[in-house]
């Protein structure tokens, strides 16, 4: 038996979400804030001149002058861990307390050997959502078991139908949110990118002025470039490592759901030919 695995909800149904508009716009806020008062501040800047050099080996009088495309990349950044943080407690609590792949193992076992009733206890023990999906599987083996009415082929399409339910209401909720990752790490990339472009014009600006070329402007040209490209990769790495991350955790979770219901049909298709 297979399981349905639908893909990560669309976009505007993660933006729908209170939780997930609020923590954009705020980062977003927030990234500004850090670059304007953090790294913008005078002390990081030769003179107290933010419009000059900052100090030799300030870091953060260097991001600075990444321009005005670094504060998007900071809020980019901390969706990126933020939204990371919040997938990784929802796929935790979704595993249950105890590891998932003992608990399948223990069901399998109960099932096998006639112990319903056991193994919806270790169901109750283990909680999250493979177990919630065992639990309703158990569950409509136990009313369909002694039902002399219904055919079991009939039973057995029951049980099935049951456990892609569950699973379809509880899948939605370990995919929600990825879809922004996935987003982050397209537009983390293309905002390094528009960044470098800027950064190069604004090198070149400075090289082209009459008489000595101005070398400030040239090097905030190319710190900008170079800033805003770093910012850009890097987070976009960080997006896609922790999508991927997410993604086959998920991916592990629906096997042991598959192999738990593929285990609970099979015991109630031997049971029903006795």
């Amino acid at each position: 038996m297979k399981t349905s695995n639908s893909s990560s909800s669309s976009l505007s149904e993660s933006l729908k979400s209170g939780f997930a508009a609020s923590v954009i716009l705020i980062e977003l806020i927030i990234g500004f804030l850090i670059w304007h008062f953090i790294l913008g501040d005078p002390s990081h800047f030769v003179d107290g001149n933010v419009e000059g050099h900052p100090k030799e080996g300030d870091y953060f009088g260097i991001f600075y002058k990444g321009g005005y495309l670094v504060p998007l990349a900071i809020g980019l950044l901390l969706m990126t861990l933020t939204f990371a943080i919040e997938r990784f407690l929802t796929i935790s609590r979704a595993k249950g307390k105890g590891n998932v792949k003992s608990f399948v193992q223990r069901v399998r076992s109960l099932i096998a050997n006639g112990n319903i009733t056991q193994a919806l206890a270790e169901c109750d023990k283990q909680r999250g959502s493979v177990a919630n999906v065992v639990k309703a599987g158990l569950t409509k083996y136990t009313e369909l078991i002694n039902n002399n009415e219904i055919e079991a082929e009939k039973k057995i399409s029951i049980i099935q139908k049951d456990i892609e339910e569950t699973t379809s209401l509880e899948m939605p909720m370990l995919e929600k949110n990825l879809v922004i990752l996935a987003t982050i790490a397209s537009i983390a990339t293309l905002i390094g990118l528009l960044g470098t472009v800027l950064g190069m014009i604004k090198a070149f600006a400075g090289l082209a002025q009459a008489g000595a070329p101005d070398s400030v402007g040239l090097a905030n040209g190319i710190s900008e470039a170079l800033i805003n490209t770093a910012l850009g990769i890097g987070t976009s790495a960080i997006a896609i490592i922790f999508y991927n991350l997410f993604t086959s955790k998920i991916d592990a979770l629906t096997y042991n759901i598959d192999e738990a219901g593929y285990s609970i049909v099979q015991n109630f298709s031997a049971n029903t030919k006795h």
